[in-house]
């Protein structure tokens, strides 16, 4: 299902992994102090892709201090990879191969104004002397725009079609874009309020989604300068085309229209509106998470869900079998398809489980030979780790709230201090497996509780909905319920509970310690709103086609209704009531959760002389990509919750990150509001 608003995207990493303190602990011992270069530090290896043919396999690994795209051929050790680019402003998170292998493509922003474009590097460039990789052809090449990638076609490998909004801020023009020659050539103006093209098996625009006014989704048919709508959705419903049946003419559509709860997938023709079921939850359980395709048969592979840990209904039998194969020899680790090759012949497959940091396997489907190729993070050992554990419990008004709950290791469940860990979105969910974040808390000594509050994605459309009109007020009961639960259970100090949180998790926070001042004793807020009118004001234009259902799931800031109910659930309405120790920590550059919302909060406790830290790195957007920032941060952060819930914590940084905490750490008394917003 697809989803707008304000997902956070934290980078947690780190150049230079150490050792550090990470070492095998005693039995029934609490594990010695791992090292945060080992948790948030940049992986040795990680985002392995394969090339279409087979031949080479790509993946990102630091040079020059900065995660980067390396290849290597694909029997080659590892130490015999070159590497493809040399970006040290930023690193390098995504990337992938054209579908003739002789491209590989990755975005990149500007200190973290989400402005993306798209760069190319050649792999069989040949160097001149001296330059040690492939040179970077920014394709794009805009400012102030962000591209999207909308289609990579595989009749038509030399180009993409994105989307731009150069001409209009708030919606994508459709072009094709030529990745020899970086010529862009117009397909689509959007002149419709379109949020989403859908290509068919040959890559011929068929279908198109328009973001009505009144916040409803409508499918159109595209046929030639027409589009003819064929489906629709509510402002409280959702809806998303999965791809193209075998036939080219069918579509399977993920949907929870009408009476539905739980959305499920069904095979719909555009022709006519006629649709069929195909796959619901046979456990009636939770939402459908999505459908694999072959790109080589056009038939369904599998359609997953995400319940306590994500399940799959098989629809291949042969894929199952060697799924099944794969399982068998790594028991206990979820699997999951990252990279095959155009004939499938070859997966690259990614296994873990909570105390397994990803590690990558080459599976060979016609010898069913699996190869372990390498481990993200092999210095960290399962012995430390902690393991996670589904609990439920009910909040306020009897609603049952599912969580994920890990426990410090080697220390008796009782007592122990709490951070309550509220994921972003909010319209987003946790789910099962390695969380960084989670382990370091735990490692740290507390029992981490990380909550799928109402408004969570996944749950079926009732719990979703549950969730509008109450940011700060039943949305943070079941945060509240959620502590009273761990101290019911006697895992919880009430005296030692924190909160910790970015993008609506760093909201959450805010509200917490504004609305419920006497429940936590310490908390973190980061990229945090504390200001829902200011943020809604300054929301990107290119969000424009989520607007509306922000306004239905929150308040809408055009009726005076509305800014009264925003006004109510803005911590910085209450920020009189706080008397929890606070950290805030703000991107300069965040375009989603923008500069004032961290200044405000800021402000309004120094003019009460309470004592407020506040860390702002000036080349960093919602979340930080940079490693420097990022070690800076979380060095900060947990010496701040020991200090106030009594946790562990590592005394130690690196002459780097500790110029660079000096840095970025902000006195109060030198912030000044700045009252001009980006209005639409």
């Amino acid at each position: 299902m697809k989803h707008f608003f304000l997902g956070l995207g934290l980078v947690l990493s780190l150049a230079t992994p150490q050792t550090g303190f990470a070492q095998a602990a005693k039995p029934g011992a609490q594990p010695p102090l791992i090292d945060r270069e080992l948790l948030f530090g940049d992986p040795e290896i990680s985002g392995a892709q394969l090339s279409p043919d087979g031949k080479f396999l790509s993946f990102i690994k630091p040079y020059n201090g900065t995660r980067n795209i390396w290849v290597k051929g694909l029997n080659e050790p590892f130490d015999k990879a070159r590497p493809m680019t040399n970006d040290q402003a930023r690193p390098v998170r995504s990337y992938f191969w054209s579908r003739d292998g002789k491209y590989l493509l990755y975005s990149q922003d500007k200190a973290g104004d989400e402005n993306f474009n798209i760069y190319a590097v050649n792999p069989a460039e040949a160097l001149p002397t001296g330059q040690p990789v492939p040179t970077a052809r920014d394709l794009t090449g805009l400012k102030g725009v962000r591209v999207q990638v909308i289609n990579v076609p595989l009749t038509d490998p030399n180009t993409l079609y994105i989307g731009l909004n150069d001409r209009d801020k708030a919606w994508h023009d459709l072009y094709k874009l030529n990745l020899t020659t970086g010529e862009k050539t117009l397909v689509r103006q959007n002149n419709d309020r379109i949020g989403d093209w859908v290509f068919d098996w040959n890559d011929q625009l068929r279908l198109a989604a328009r973001s009505n006014p009144d916040g409803s989704t409508e499918w159109l048919r595209v046929e030639g300068e027409q589009m003819t709508p064929f489906y629709k959705t509510t402002i409280d419903e959702q809806s998303a085309v999965e791809g193209f049946a075998k036939d080219n003419q069918h579509v399977y559509l993920a949907t929870n229209k009408g009476s539905r709860n739980l959305a499920e997938i069904v095979l719909l023709d555009p022709a006519t509106g006629q649709e069929q079921p195909y796959q619901a939850d046979p456990l009636k359980r939770v939402d459908v998470g999505g459908l694999a395709l072959s790109e080589k048969t056009h038939e369904p592979v599998f359609v997953s869900f995400e319940d306590d840990r994500m399940r799959r209904v098989w629809k291949d039998k042969a894929f199952e079998q060697d799924f099944t194969t794969v399982s068998k020899k790594l028991p206990g680790l979820d699997v999951y398809p990252v990279s095959h090759t155009t004939d499938e012949r070859l997966w690259l497959l990614s296994a873990s489980s909570a105390t397994q940091p990803n590690v990558a396997y080459l599976f060979d489907r016609q010898t069913k030979q699996l190869t372990k190729e390498y481990e993200t993070r092999p210095k960290l050992k399962a012995a430390d780790l902690a393991d996670m554990k589904v609990v439920r419990y009910k909040s306020s008004d009897g609603l049952e709230i599912p969580a994920y709950l890990t426990l410090p290791k080697g220390v008796a469940a009782k007592n122990l201090p709490v951070i309550i860990l509220p994921h972003g979105g909010p319209w987003g969910r946790d789910t099962y497996g390695f969380n960084t974040m989670a382990q370091f808390l735990a490692n740290r000594g507390y029992a981490v509780l990380s909550p799928n509050f109402r408004a969570s994605t996944g749950y079926g459309k009732q719990f979703l909905n549950a969730g509008n009109g109450e940011w700060g007020r039943k949305m943070q009961d079941d945060l509240t319920w959620g502590v009273k639960y761990l101290v019911a259970q006697g895992i919880a100090d009430p005296k030692r509970v924190g909160i910790m949180g970015g993008s609506y998790g760093g909201y959450a926070t805010l509200a917490g310690v504004a609305f419920t001042p006497d429940l936590y004793s310490a908390a973190v807020a980061i990229v945090a709103p504390s200001n829902l009118t200011t943020l809604l004001n300054a929301i990107p234009p290119y969000w424009e086609a989520g607007r509306k259902q922000m306004y239905a799931r929150m308040a809408d800031p055009g009726t005076a209704e509305g800014r009264a109910a925003l006004d109510r659930m803005s911590p910085l309405g209450s920020a009189n009531k706080i008397k929890t120790p606070l950290m805030v920590v703000q991107g300069a550059n965040d375009p989603r959760v923008n500069k004032a919302e961290a200044d405000q909060i800021v402000v309004a406790l120094r003019d009460r002389n309470y004592p407020v830290q506040y860390l702002l790195a000036p080349d960093e957007g919602h979340g930080f990509a940079r490693p420097v920032n990022n070690m800076a941060m979380f060095a900060a952060s947990e010496k701040f919750l020991a200090g106030h819930l009594h946790g562990r914590y590592q005394e130690s940084m690196s002459p780097a990150v500790a110029k660079r905490l000096q840095e970025i750490t902000v006195d109060p008394k030198t912030v000044q509001l700045v009252t001009k917003t980006n209005v639409k």
